[in-house]
């Protein structure tokens, strides 16, 4: 004689929710554990894609550089005044000419920036 079987039992399961188990919980374990993905980066950079990604953040980064410069260049240079009762005027009047070096060389450098992503995107 087999035993009864009870309600639960011949119901039929119920489907399981929605869940994600990973195998390691933090980061740098999967970072050490798994060093293809980090030679998959360093090719990808030496791809036509990666090269036009570097070329565009270069850009981006020399274009902001270059104009917040520049803004804190004229505020330094329209800040110096020449009054008895004041800092240094040789101070104030140099770091107005160094700021102006440091926004020249950030348009120069966006300037060569922009001239490398142009002869790139024409290829």
């Amino acid at each position: 004689m087999e035993p009864p079987v009870s309600q639960a039992q011949e119901q039929a399961p119920r489907p399981r929710s929605h869940t994600v188990t990973t195998t390691s919980s933090s980061f740098t374990a999967n970072l050490s554990a798994s060093s293809s993905t980090l030679a998959y980066d360093r090719e990808f950079l030496r791809t036509l894609p990666g090269l036009f990604m570097v070329t565009e953040i270069g850009l981006c980064f020399n274009g902001s550089a270059f104009v917040l410069y520049l803004i804190a260049a004229i505020v330094d240079a329209s800040s110096v005044t020449k009054e008895l009762d004041s800092h240094n005027y040789n101070s104030w009047a140099a770091s107005s000419f160094f700021a102006f070096v440091v926004t020249s060389c950030y348009a120069g450098n966006t300037y060569f920036s922009f001239i490398s992503w142009q002869s790139r995107t024409l290829q």
